[in-house]
């Protein structure tokens, strides 16, 4: 079966959460969910929890970004990278097509750029995994 990871920012918990649920709901294994975690506090708890993010990605066949997201998500997505795993990226407004504020790293042939509501998002992971 195939294993997903969801990065994002704190602020799209609720999204991704509704993310997480209908793939495995569709029988995909989420390989951890971040958002059940309480904001670190300490040196020690961001020790494990990038060790629990890092292992997830690493698990997992492919990875969601939703963006708007911060650098942990784009760390995450380097992993993922070069790791060679597919990137699905949700960008709501198409905005990681604007030249002057995208990443070069967006434009690769491993990162699917996904655009518009959030089923479209859904509708093209079912489609492609």
């Amino acid at each position: 079966m195939r294993k997903f990871y969801v990065a994002s920012s704190f602020k799209n918990k609720d999204t991704v959460r509704y993310v997480s649920q209908y793939l495995k709901d569709k029988g995909f294994i989420h390989t951890y969910d971040w958002t059940q975690n309480e904001r670190a506090s300490t040196f020690e708890d961001l020790k494990k929890i990038g060790h629990q993010e890092r292992d997830a990605i690493l698990e997992s066949n492919f990875i969601i970004v939703i963006l708007p997201a911060g650098k942990g998500s784009h760390i995450e997505l380097g992993i993922a990278l070069g790791q060679g795993k597919k990137i699905y990226l949700y960008s709501p407004d198409g905005g990681v097509n604007n030249f002057d504020t995208t990443s070069t790293f967006y434009h690769l042939p491993e990162v699917d750029k996904c655009f518009g509501t959030i089923e479209n998002l859904l509708e093209n992971v079912i489609a492609n995994e």
